[in-house]
């Protein structure tokens, strides 16, 4: 299986929207203390380096969630592999999200932890592909839009590979392998 990679958006591009998001957040913020929820696992690098520049207070916490399977299509059924260790009743929340498709995932994430009394939850995505939107989501914060492309770099995978690559990329799958990975998702 063969996957040619096409370079979207540099290490330094990320790097300065990165800044341009957390400085953004910084001023919607200010004067009050921000627990951070990072949808693990390819949202890690992007909320690692968002939170380096996060002049407010802020606390830290992981979640692990899917509603695709093994599949490409969402199974409408939210699984959450790692909940939350902390509680976040009457907490500023704001969920970090590496990539945000047909907005299925996000949709019940969010129902899901509003749910838990918060005082306010927002959203922050490194990448948004409203193109393939099925559900209406709020997305407050988006890093950069991607036309309807499999992705991977910055830590988004194709089966576990790549999420290493210092910059975000398109995947061009050769031949024999364009078929294969219809049965393989970009796994969080």
């Amino acid at each position: 299986m063969k996957e040619i990679i096409h370079e979207m958006y540099s290490e330094e591009q990320i790097r300065a929207r990165v800044r341009e998001l957390a400085d953004q957040i910084n001023r919607d913020y200010e004067g009050k203390s921000l627990h951070i929820i990072c949808i693990l696992k390819g949202s890690v690098y992007f909320c690692c380096d968002l939170t380096k520049y996060l002049t407010v207070p802020v606390t830290l916490d992981f979640m692990a969630v899917s509603s695709y399977g093994n599949g490409m299509r969402s199974s409408g059924r939210l699984r959450i592999t790692k909940d939350l260790d902390e509680d976040i009743d009457d907490l500023h929340c704001l969920i970090v999200e590496d990539i945000i498709d047909s907005g299925n995932t996000l949709k019940m994430t969010r129902d899901l932890l509003s749910a838990r009394n918060t005082a306010s939850m927002k959203v922050c995505t490194l990448l948004d592909k409203p193109s393939c939107r099925e559900t209406e989501v709020s997305v407050d914060y988006v890093g950069f839009e991607v036309p309807d492309q499999f992705v991977v770099g910055y830590g988004l995978d194709y089966a576990q590979k790549y999420r290493n690559l210092p910059y975000i990329a398109s995947v061009e799958f050769d031949g024999e392998a364009a078929a294969e990975s219809e049965d393989h998702a970009d796994t969080k």
